[in-house]
């Protein structure tokens, strides 16, 4: 009876099957292997494969367009070897720099093994002729800064401070010799720089105000005063100082070396911002720094601002980057997150908000493109930079907010990285001057009218 059975269920079966579909089937795979792969899996594995199998397609579904926050397509106007460099900055940051940076941010640690690996890049410098830089446009030293930020935002300041502000200060401001000793190691990374200008009561009003003195005294300069949110301090090898001069008044600049008797940095702890990022408390008691030590080239406030306004275009670009990873983590989310059976990047309230985040992105990155062009092309005034600067932070904002939005509760979780770029906004949006200070320069430029406090 039990042979007759199965003869019978057999019968049923080939009556059910659709023998031109098999045979098509059968050109495509081997399916006596198919058979046995099949009558290995249990009970539930043939369940949930059932279940996929009958899951009707969405319309699209299986042609979605790629995650990519460049809607213009800006990366076409970069020559091949510039795209070449962008794309393996952007394979490094995913490959070594992603996996680790919420762990470490959490931690409020640096990961030191990258800079070893950093190095490899050849990246440090970016505009500078001379001295093993790379001597390339500012336009791809934005683009860089834009890319480490798009996946975090403390390696990009760690990378912004070391390479534009404490690079950039000896660059423009310092003297043959010093630019011989100092620029090629920095280069290579080998020595690690910082900038030192903001101070515990200081901050905006550093052109008129700052409270860290210098005098000479007839062999050495003596340096007193405290620095704060200094990023990298805790271990860099020289800090850039400034210090108002006693005797003339006039901002000076100094290379202080992390061993310099009178020298110390404390650790900030407890920041909700940049977390990765060593800034220090910097106090100096009596510290003594040679004549040679002097930024030659630094003699007021009009040097330190000439090195400002050049790595404030690269601030701008770190605040695209910052909206630009926020954006692509919120769409790649809101296409693999369902509700009620439906990705809910299919629906219509959680698309106005993608579509107001792309165009802010869009508007940010077509204005630091020709922010760099200006440049680029020797035409950049303080009021470009800081009219890119205060957009930017601005436009960041928004767009990080509408990330966490579309993301519901998960979007405070580290893991989405969202929670992360919520948080960093908050310190691009206040540092290399604040939003009220970089409009009052645009103001100043558009009116003929400076409303500054004298």
């Amino acid at each position: 009876m039990a042979f007759f059975g199965k003869v019978r269920n057999t019968i049923n079966l080939l009556k059910n099957i659709d023998l031109d579909q098999l045979a098509k089937i059968n050109k495509q795979i081997d399916l006596q292997e198919a058979m046995q792969t099949l009558g290995q899996l249990d009970e539930n594995q043939l369940k949930g494969l059932m279940k996929m199998l009958k899951t009707k397609r969405r319309k699209g579904q299986h042609d979605l367009p790629p995650i990519d926050g460049d809607f213009y397509n800006l990366d076409l106007k970069l020559s091949e070897e510039q795209r070449e460099l962008q794309l393996k900055v952007r394979n490094f940051m995913e490959d070594e720099v992603r996996p680790l940076v919420n762990d470490h941010w959490n931690r409020a640690k640096f990961p030191f093994e990258i800079i070893e690996k950093f190095k490899k890049l050849n990246i440090a410098g970016v505009p500078y002729e001379g001295y093993g830089c790379p001597n390339l446009p500012f336009l791809m030293e934005g683009v860089i800064a834009q890319e480490i930020a798009r996946v975090d935002v403390s390696i990009s300041t760690f990378f912004g401070v070391h390479s534009g502000l404490a690079m950039g200060s000896i660059y423009l401001c310092g003297s043959d010799e010093q630019k011989e000793e100092w620029l090629p190691k920095m280069q290579r990374l080998e020595t690690i720089g910082a900038f030192g200008l903001t101070e515990p009561n200081v901050g905006s009003g550093a052109a008129g105000g700052l409270e860290t003195t210098c005098k000479w005294d007839g062999e050495n300069w003596a340096l007193n005063g405290q620095k704060k949110w200094i990023g990298n301090a805790t271990f860099a090898d020289v800090i850039v100082i400034w210090a108002r001069d006693e005797d003339s008044n006039q901002v000076k600049g100094f290379l202080v070396r992390k061993d310099n008797p009178g020298f110390k940095a404390e650790k900030m702890e407890d920041k909700m911002a940049l977390r990765i990022v060593q800034n220090a408390l910097i106090t100096l008691t009596d510290c003594k720094v040679p004549e040679s030590d002097r930024l030659q080239k630094a003699e007021s406030f009009r040097d330190t601002a000439k090195v400002l306004k050049m790595t404030r275009a690269g601030v701008a670009w770190q605040a695209v980057g910052c909206a630009r990873g926020a954006y692509e983590s919120a769409l790649k989310y809101t296409k693999k997150r369902e509700q009620f059976g439906r990705p809910i990047a299919s629906y219509q309230l959680i698309q106005n908000h993608l579509v107001e985040m792309i165009a802010n992105l869009t508007s940010m990155q077509t204005l630091c493109f020709r922010l760099s062009e200006l440049q680029d092309q020797g035409l950049l005034k303080d009021e470009h930079a800081s009219l890119a600067k205060v957009y930017t932070s601005m436009r960041m904002r928004d767009v990080v907010s509408r990330a966490r939005e579309v993301m519901g509760g998960n979007g405070i979780l580290l893991e989405y990285d969202v929670a992360r770029f919520v948080a960093d906004a908050e310190a691009i949006y206040s540092y290399e001057g604040t939003k009220e200070i970089n409009s009052l320069i645009v103001g100043r430029a558009i009116t003929g009218y400076s409303a500054f406090v004298n």
